[in-house]
């Protein structure tokens, strides 16, 4: 059975950092591409960030990274502002490479609350 499990978000003052953690179980691991997603009420899910590709909203603020050796993918958000906040989504899809379309993706988290105080 195959489980992605996010969890370190929360609530933080604008300006301040959250660290994401997604944890992958029953696939290989490495031979998966990893992507997170966020989706604020009523508006699409957006992709935030793969492997070397950000939406332009977060370059410079967000970084993410992972470890095949722990199945673990992370996503470090600094300078988080409002429009930050949204439901975070870790997603895995076949292949080596990320796409910014979230129908390209197999699997998907149950999703962390991101809430970003002005």
């Amino acid at each position: 059975q195959v489980q992605l499990v996010e969890s370190g978000g929360g609530l933080v003052q604008a300006g301040g950092s959250l660290r994401l953690s997604c944890a992958a179980s029953g696939i290989a691991f490495s031979a998966y591409a990893m992507a997170w997603f966020r989706q604020a009420p009523g508006k699409e899910r957006e992709f935030v960030a793969g492997t070397e590709q950000f939406t332009k909203s977060v370059q410079g603020r967000f970084a993410i990274s992972r470890d095949n050796a722990k199945n673990m993918v992370y996503l470090e958000m600094n300078g988080l502002k409002p429009e930050d906040a949204a439901v975070y989504y870790c997603a895995a899809g076949r292949g080596s490479i990320p796409s910014t379309d979230w129908g390209e993706y197999d699997y998907w988290g149950q999703g962390t609350q991101v809430t970003v105080s002005s």
